[in-house]
């Protein structure tokens, strides 16, 4: 199993568990932190909408948590919940969180319909942030 298949599958388990149950749009996300650990989280919303929290940042302060400093990769999965997937790209403020953690040769893999998958960079996704790489 390759790593972005390993990261994909953990995202998907995470997305399988997300509470969405404003939106019905559910997101799961996968890190590779640099010790070759992977971390996953899912979007969790509440009533206080917007105030929820995306996938991408739970598996974030999931790789904070254990101890992980650097994104290698990130894998995202997202879409309408008994649905099929779309490709699912970070919001703005997931962009700039990714990026915290990021370097130059981090990737975020999504996968969408029929296994559609698609690679950016952090810096394709986030050309001009608030910290260049």
């Amino acid at each position: 199993m390759s790593t972005d298949d390993s990261l994909l599958d953990s995202a998907k388990r995470a997305r399988d568990k997300a509470h969405a149950p404003y939106s019905s749009f559910h997101v799961g996300a996968a890190v590779l932190d640099e010790n070759g650990r992977i971390h996953a989280g899912c979007n969790v919303e509440n009533a206080a909408y917007p105030e929820g929290i995306c996938a991408e940042a739970n598996a974030i302060g999931s790789m904070v948590t254990e101890g992980g400093t650097r994104i290698k990769r990130i894998a995202i999965l997202g879409g309408p919940a008994g649905k099929g997937l779309e490709n699912c790209t970070p919001c703005g403020g997931c962009r700039q969180k990714i990026l915290e953690f990021a370097d130059s040769e981090t990737v975020i893999v999504l996968e969408g319909e029929n296994g559609q998958r698609r690679s950016f960079t952090i810096k394709d996704l986030l050309p001009e942030s608030f910290r260049l790489l």
